[in-house]
Formats: structure tokens, C-alpha cells, sequence
């Protein structure tokens, strides 16, 4: 797992064309606005998270984030577990998030 600023996290982002962005956030927070084209596997689902995270491609590149980074490092030392062997997490969050939003409406 690294830890990754918010300029380092976007800019290996656009520069990854192995990348899967994954949003941890709970439903409620994502109904608030997520980082385009993510996946969405809520941390707090506890073993279903952990099935749903076995179920994805090992071989991508996973940029993931919460609201503050703290549940996105928790998913990434699940996911460096699990044999997944990149996993970045967004420093800050969706908090400090200063690029595109989307809204699931």
C-alpha cells in the first residue's frame, strides 16, 4: 500500500491505464458525489466487503479513497491481504478532493 497526496494519487491516476478507482464510502456519502468512473464497495459491509473486494481483477491498479483516507488505508491493508499488490490511497480524502465530481441522481 502507499499513501499518496492528492496531486500524486491524480496524476499517477491519469497516467495508469490499468486503473480501477474504488470509493469505500458508506451509500449516504456517495449519494453526496463520487470521483468519476469509481466502483463502489462500502468498507462497513465487513465480510461482504471482503467478498466483493476477492471478486475484482488483482491485476489492475487500485486508486482508493474515503471521505478523510483513513477507511481507504484500513481497505488497502485488506487488499495488499488479499494479494492485491496495488493499492493506493488518496491522502485527504473525497474531503480534500479538488478534481471532477459526479452526482448519481
Amino acid at each position: 500500500m502507499a499513501d499518496l497526496s492528492q496531486q500524486e494519487w491524480t496524476e499517477q491516476l491519469k497516467a495508469d491505464d490499468n486503473a480501477v478507482v474504488l470509493d469505500v464510502r458508506t451509500q449516504a456519502e456517495v449519494d453526496e458525489g463520487m470521483i468519476p468512473n469509481a466502483i463502489h464497495i462500502d468498507i462497513y459491509k465487513g465480510q461482504g466487503f471482503v467478498d466483493e473486494i476477492e471478486e475484482l481483477d488483482k491485476t489492475k491498479n487500485y486508486y482508493v479513497y474515503c471521505r478523510s483516507g483513513n477507511r481507504s488505508g484500513q481497505a488497502c491493508n485488506i487488499m495488499n491481504q488479499l494479494d492485491f499488490e496495488n493499492a493506493y490511497n488518496l491522502e485527504g480524502g473525497f474531503n480534500e478532493w479538488q478534481g471532477d465530481v459526479v452526482h448519481n441522481d
